[in-house]
């Protein structure tokens, strides 16, 4: 199993055990609701998060030198191999420029660290970190990105917590992406086709469905319609 392989099984493992209790399987019957949306940043939001998702998505944080510097480092993370996409495919610097600005407590670790890292670069090679060749930057890396086990988090040195940072928020924002949920074959709860309760299990109960009710109620070309009452609770459709 390669590098990729084991980080998609860690995270698809970790999505199961919080969602497969929802789980329903999927049929290829089965048809979709599509839901026009406006706007698909407005969705479950109050006017005061609404505006608050509209002020920071309207500011810059980073420059653009400090983005060309995380597209690097979190390429390097994440790079495209082998079929899989990278992070930049998934537009990850873009998703960890909004978090720096939705949490501002990341703003000073992760540019800290950006420069940082540009800082090593023109020490040891006289160039900028996105300039340099991979394996040097590589060998930047690998200086940061292994934390002392027997130290707490805080306690380790601020280049190592900041690569923490950044490699959680490269794994949150790939596989948090359409295109990160693609690549782990994960598609979400499913609604199903439901027939009713099997026949043998009616039969071991000595029970059957009143068939009136059964032709309203399972009747999957009408899955999609929304159920229907008359003025005295009587279903109509």
């Amino acid at each position: 199993m390669n590098r990729r392989k084991s980080i998609q099984t860690l995270v698809l493992g970790a999505g199961a055990t919080a969602l497969a209790v929802h789980s329903c399987a999927p049929s290829a019957e089965a048809e979709s609701l599509q839901i026009p949306m406006a706007n698909p940043l407005s969705y479950g939001r109050t006017p005061k998060e609404a505006a608050h998702d509209e002020k920071i998505m309207a500011e810059q944080y980073f420059s653009e030198a400090e983005m060309t510097t995380l597209a690097t480092v979190c390429n390097l993370i994440l790079p495209g191999t082998d079929g899989y996409k990278s992070a930049t495919d998934a537009e990850v610097p873009d998703f960890i420029e909004f978090m720096a600005k939705d949490y501002p407590d990341f703003q000073l670790p992760l540019r800290g660290g950006l420069a940082w890292l540009n800082r090593q670069s023109n020490l040891k090679n006289d160039t900028e970190f996105a300039a340099t060749d991979t394996d040097a930057q590589k060998e930047i890396l690998d200086g940061i990105a292994y934390p002392k086990p027997d130290t707490p988090d805080h306690q380790q040195p601020a280049s190592v917590q900041f690569f923490n940072l950044l490699r959680n928020l490269t794994m949150t924002g790939f596989y948090t992406s359409k295109l990160g949920i693609e690549e782990l074959g994960y598609s979400g709860n499913q609604p199903n086709v439901w027939d009713g309760v099997p026949q043998e299990v009616l039969d071991q109960h000595n029970v059957a469905y009143d068939q009136a009710w059964l032709a309203k109620c399972i009747d999957q070309s009408t899955r999609n319609t929304a159920a229907e009452w008359d003025e005295n609770m009587n279903l109509i459709s």
